[in-house]
């Protein structure tokens, strides 16, 4: 199919936009993750604003955006396309995951609200699971149940715990779907949120429990920073390990408090940090070009903010991609 001619994307764009970000449990191979660009940009209004893979978490994070009445069509194609791409039957990686697209998220721009992508949202999940015969899960302010507000306990014991207990234990059937994990692409969880930053700092160790315990030291869930999600992880390709975080309110607390949170554990535990990373985009606002943090940011350009890469697609281009990862 041939991609929607970009003067119908800028049109679209200049008005009412949803933003999607689908996790996607595929981060060795750059040519699937390319595949799933593409399924995204066969539909009109579509446009991909980044790609971040990850081989340690074997991993990848596309963010798009659409008008409204067009970005349920695209969720579904590249979801449909992820089934077809990724076998979780032998996925293996650092990163907890439900199915081939792990999670998919749904985040106001502008002219839609919360409430907006909560319809949007549960008309997907539908959708998957009707067409595609994938468990749904909805999870955050898409949640039909208390119990699902977070996704770390949507997710809890992953895709290996699921596919024990979807069609036994009552607590952990789908919203929508069958009473079954798909063979191949497991189960997906479909939310809607607002902007979160993801946001990584890397340190200069090897013992992924140095990692594990400054996480639990500032997540919120244990007392630590308000609203900030963490956990850690090995990235062995490197010999370092990593305190992931999600900063589900930005404003409240950003990268500079989550950096220095992280570095006063770290300096306390006796271990330097290596770098930072943010993964997607990040709003222009939320910078801090002169913080510490900064000055480690890994990879970092201005196609990493979110107003720039969004411009490009308003200006009527398409972002380019680095080939591999």
């Amino acid at each position: 199919m041939e991609n929607t001619p970009i003067g119908n994307r800028q049109s679209a764009i200049s008005n009412a936009l949803v933003e999607c970000v689908p996790n996607f449990s595929e981060g060795r191979n750059s040519e699937t993750v390319a595949a799933l660009s593409r399924a995204i940009e066969t539909i009109e209004t579509a446009c991909v604003l980044d790609r971040h893979i990850d081989p340690d978490h074997n991993r990848s994070v596309i963010t798009f955006v659409a008008a409204p009445d067009k970005i349920v069509d695209a969720a579904v194609a590249v979801v449909r396309r992820a089934s077809e791409v990724i076998d979780m039957r032998a996925h293996k990686g650092e990163h907890p995951r439900l199915g081939a697209t792990d999670v998919l998220p749904f985040i106001p721009i502008s002219g839609v609200t919360m409430e907006d992508c909560v319809r949007l949202a549960h008309q997907a999940g539908e959708r998957i699971a009707n067409e595609l015969l994938i468990p749904v899960f909805f999870y955050e302010r898409a949640a039909l149940r208390p119990d699902r507000l977070n996704l770390e306990d949507v997710r809890r014991g992953a895709l290996e715990l699921l596919r024990e207990q979807i069609a036994i234990e009552p607590a952990r059937a789908p919203d929508v779907g069958p009473l079954v994990v798909h063979e191949t692409a497991g189960a997906i969880a479909i939310g809607a949120r607002p902007f979160l930053i993801a946001f990584n700092v890397n340190l200069k160790t090897g013992d992924v429990a140095v990692a594990k315990q400054i996480a639990r030291t500032v997540r919120a869930r244990h007392g630590g920073l308000p609203f900030v999600k963490a956990l850690g992880f090995t990235l062995s390709t490197r010999g370092l390990v990593q305190v992931s975080m999600n900063l589900v309110n930005y404003e409240t607390t950003g990268m500079t408090a989550a950096y220095n949170a992280v570095r006063d554990e770290a300096v306390r535990l006796g271990v330097e940090i290596d770098s930072t990373e943010i993964v997607g985009l990040v709003p222009e606002k939320a910078l801090d070009r002169s913080a510490e943090y900064f000055g480690k940011l890994e990879n970092f350009t201005e196609n990493k903010i979110f107003e720039h890469r969004l411009l490009t697609c308003k200006s009527g281009g398409m972002p380019t991609f680095p080939t591999s990862s």
